[in-house]
């Protein structure tokens, strides 16, 4: 399943004014072609509330909101990330994605290059600086006085922020408002807010500005953040189309209209940005993409064996999760057990003498996925032959190999798994399909193999976005 992902913080950062060419759509493609193609494809920004990996499971405030609008418009999720915040009204405009699925401010200047939805929050804009590194018994006037503590404390002073974000715009609004100057560090377009908020923390910027939504998480694992300083009214916060696509904004502009009224709503937004505890707790894990390149404890030990079969680790790494969710534990009512939930008489067979040993379990996962590989020898495309491995995995090897049967009898092709096998293998699970005369193993729930391959694939995507190979 395509699912590339394009998200970002959701802050109110965009690119900023740019030829006109690159302002403007240079493609039509609304709501039609996209259900022509069946794939809503989504920009966005890496970062830590948008779009991330967390002990192996993809996250995020619009990942999250994405997932739900593509399932109301029946279409699959693409996500494309854009390493570069400055390039994402042009990425859209260029055809690189149908929804830029960001936070921006809704402003009058970038109606000129894009078409908002309907707002998803309000905000406004906080001065994020840091406090002493003695803050803590200071006397109160004296961190007071140490701080600033209005925004006209800031003219003659520096301020860094990504030159393109409507920060850098509310920076130069605000001088003027002042009648002084206040000067921008202009950071590069690559660095998501939070990753700027970090730099403060840590000394290394004095001054930045954020979304308080932003800014109040980000404090709350750096309570040396002072975020009390306001430098903007509320603010709306919404997504984008271009321009040329007012059937697509008007079909989100309904989902959200009623997508707003659902509890499911706000137990998202504070998810993301008011669950403190969580947030704490994602952003000291090694498993946390933004912190480091693993998916899970197991990783180095998923790398060796996987070129035993010669699959991408991070998609076996994918198959565990499913398996497992990467808890060597685990074990299921039909007692299959271990991170890669091997059966009693199937791990013997294997040599596994402890299944919840996460070498032996990977070990012997692997082995046996390489047997089962080995029956498909006939499917020369490595991808398809995957799946076939896959589903064989999850339900075993004869009911993939009876959905082939049918799959031959109706017509289709035994060896694309694709909109062929994979719809026999669910056609198996009602009896005039399982009752045929051609089917030796009888009766399987389908929809069992039929996800586990879609959503291991789906995950996998994902993976390759955060983490090298």
């Amino acid at each position: 399943m395509a699912l590339i992902l394009c998200l970002f913080l959701i802050n109110c950062e965009q690119p900023k004014k740019k030829d006109a060419i690159n302002k403007q759509p240079i493609l039509k493609r609304d709501l039609e072609s996209i259900k022509k193609d069946g794939i809503l494809k989504a920009l966005t920004v890496y970062s830590g509330t948008s779009y991330f990996l967390y002990k192996g499971q993809p996250m995020g405030y619009e990942y999250e909101l994405l997932k739900r609008l593509a399932k109301h418009l029946n279409l699959e999720l693409e996500m494309v990330v854009v390493k570069d915040l400055d390039e994402l009204i042009i990425k859209l405009n260029q055809g690189e994605g149908d929804i830029l699925a960001h936070g921006l401010a809704i402003t009058g200047d970038r109606k000129a290059s894009v078409s908002f939805t309907n707002y998803l929050y309000l905000t406004k804009q906080v001065l994020v600086q840091k406090k002493p590194d003695n803050w803590r018994t200071m006397h109160w006037h004296k961190l007071e006085n140490a701080l600033i503590q209005d925004a006209i404390e800031l003219l003659q002073d520096t301020v860094s922020i990504r030159e393109g974000s409507s920060y850098s715009e509310r920076i130069e609004n605000l001088s003027d408002e002042l009648g002084g100057n206040i000067y921008i560090n202009k950071l590069s377009g690559e660095m998501a807010t939070d990753e700027i908020i970090k730099q403060v923390a840590k000394g290394n910027i004095k001054y930045t500005i954020s979304d308080n939504n932003i800014a109040k998480i980000m404090a709350s694992y750096y309570p040396i953040l002072d975020i009390e300083v306001p430098v903007s009214f509320s603010q709306r916060i919404g997504w984008a189309t271009r321009i040329n696509s007012p059937k697509l904004l008007n079909a989100i502009n309904l989902w959200l209209e009623d997508f707003r009224k659902e509890v499911d709503y706000n137990v998202i937004y504070n998810k993301y940005f008011k669950n403190k505890k969580n947030f704490r707790r994602r952003v000291k894990s090694d498993f946390y993409s933004l912190n480091k390149e693993e998916i899970s404890p197991y990783d180095a030990l998923i790398q060796k064996h996987a070129e035993k079969i010669n699959w991408d680790w991070r998609l076996v790494a994918s198959l565990i999760y499913q398996e497992s969710r990467f808890d060597p534990n685990n074990s299921s009512w039909a007692n299959a057990k271990g991170l890669m939930q091997l059966m009693p008489k199937t791990a013997e067979e294997l040599g596994v003498q402890d299944r919840s040993n996460p070498k032996q379990s990977i070990s012997g996962g692997i082995k046996y996925l390489r047997q089962i590989w080995n029956n498909f020898d006939k499917i020369k495309d490595s991808i398809q032959r995957t799946k076939f491995t896959m589903a064989s995995y999850n339900c075993g090897l004869y009911h993939v190999k009876d959905a082939q049967k049918l799959a031959t009898k109706k017509g289709l092709d035994a060896f694309v798994w694709d909109d062929n096998v994979e719809n026999m293998i669910l056609a198996l699970s009602h009896p005039k399909n399982y009752n045929n005369p051609i089917i030796k193993y009888g009766y399987v729930r389908g929809i069992e193999p039929y996800n586990y391959v879609n959503q291991i694939f789906e995950r996998y995507a994902h993976y390759t976005q955060f983490i090298n190979k």
